[in-house]
């Protein structure tokens, strides 16, 4: 019989009659690794392949950059990684913990670090059923009860991850399980490559687009060189103390302004604003809001845009409005010509560093920008990238729902609530 610790006797009755909870050490053999200084300088020694902490990722290998180790023909059979094992890493982010990849090979030996368990699965255990295992509610319940924590990182020891309970369906059921989450994967990751490629498109065309280099059909003329206060008004947002947070108006603070190519106003805050602070820091649809400071330089000066609300909107003291001029620029032109990489390049040379990274009245006035001769061939652009944004969002909508769905398919199925066999 399985040897269940008492933690685990509420999930093994839990469980289908032919499912048992055993140890990880009693199904599978987990090693440690090899220190790299570790190594002893031998006639014999041979150059092999080095898997790091870097290079076990959750659920698949970032082999980019692979290390080398010298070492001897002993401790090569000792450390070599096997197609099938288990790579986990020993420690890192929490819960990240106990997550690793199934190793499939090299076409030359290697050999993993200190900092890595192999977990050998022995036949009554497959690779990939652990794998997608230690994923689901209770080992995460599991490695966080287990992990060592620090200031910010955690850590397990090759003792502990041998009490990790697994729960086992027949080597059937397991395959049938560990198919069907990786149908899934690879629906995710294909979703995943889409995106990136959609998204490398889009910085093309924005690149070609927002400096001229590429015409759309039916505009010609020569662009002219502006600067953001001449086609825009620049309006400073509402300071309030934090005590008058909670209630009142939605209130769009700098850290709103980062996800997504527009504010998302189901998720603003709140601020008490009176009558008159309304009228002047109200946002209308299509104002660009962009902060006055961030924290990485990298961030200083991204803007959103407001497509408008059901309520009044206010922002921050920290964050500037800009409102383009009727006949002079279209506002989602504006929009995209703030994200634009020559523009952000421009701030971030151009802000002043301290413990934070700032922008100034001065600087956000004089902020560059390269407009088409009409105000007809700016919107023709804007239409164009923003139904590539469009096209983005309704790709990282269906990642987002096939994400939630290998959630519930993993607890329906590593629980034995629904069965493949």
């Amino acid at each position: 019989m399985p040897v269940i610790s008492v933690a685990t006797n509420d999930q093994a009755e839990s469980l289908p009659d032919s499912w048992s909870v055993w140890p990880l050490a009693e199904v599978a053999e987990v090693r440690g690794g090899i220190a790299k200084n570790s190594n002893v300088a031998v006639a014999d020694a041979i150059s092999v392949a080095y898997l790091r902490v870097a290079n076990v990722q959750d659920g698949y290998f970032d082999l980019s950059e692979i290390s080398r180790i010298e070492i001897s023909k002993q401790d090569l059979k000792r450390y070599s990684v096997l197609p099938g094992d288990v790579l986990m890493n020993e420690g890192g982010d929490l819960d990240k913990l106990g997550r690793g990849a199934v190793w499939l090979g090299l076409s030359e030996p290697c050999v993993h670090q200190n900092h890595v368990f192999v977990v050998r699965c022995k036949p009554q255990l497959l690779p990939e059923f652990l794998n997608v295992w230690t994923s689901t509610q209770s080992a995460r319940k599991f490695f966080l009860l287990a992990g060592k924590q620090t200031t910010n990182l955690a850590s397990i020891s090759k003792t502990s991850l041998g009490e990790l309970p697994v729960a086992l369906p027949p080597i059937a059921e397991q395959r049938a399980i560990a198919t069907s989450l990786s149908d899934v994967d690879a629906l995710i990751a294909g979703l995943e490559r889409l995106i990136a490629k959609k998204r490398d498109i889009k910085q093309a065309a924005m690149q070609q687009l927002l400096t001229g280099q590429t015409r759309l059909l039916g505009f010609s003329g020569k662009w002219r060189a502006s600067t953001l206060v001449q086609v825009a008004e620049i309006t400073p947002g509402l300071n309030k103390p934090t005590s008058e947070m909670g209630s009142g108006a939605l209130y769009v603070t700098v850290q709103d302004l980062y996800a997504g190519s527009s504010i998302e106003v189901a998720r603003l805050g709140r601020i008490k604003a009176s009558t008159a602070e309304v009228a002047a820091f109200a946002l209308e649809p299509g104002d660009i809001v962009f902060g006055k400071s961030s924290v990485k330089r990298e961030g200083i000066g991204y803007p959103s845009q407001f497509l408008g609300a059901n309520e009044p909107t206010v922002f921050s003291g920290f964050s500037y409005r800009t409102r383009a001029k009727e006949g002079l620029a279209n506002s989602s032109f504006l929009f995209y010509a703030l994200r634009s990489s020559p523009t952000r390049r421009w701030l971030i040379d151009n802000s002043q560093a301290s413990a934070l990274t700032n922008i100034n009245r001065l600087i956000a006035e004089r902020i560059p920008l390269e407009l088409p001769p009409t105000l007809d061939e700016q919107i023709a652009i804007a239409a164009v990238l923003s139904d590539m944004d469009s096209d983005l969002a309704a790709l990282e909508s269906r990642l987002a729902k096939t994400r939630a769905l290998k959630q519930g398919m993993m607890q329906e199925l590593l629980t034995g609530k629904t069965r493949l066999v």
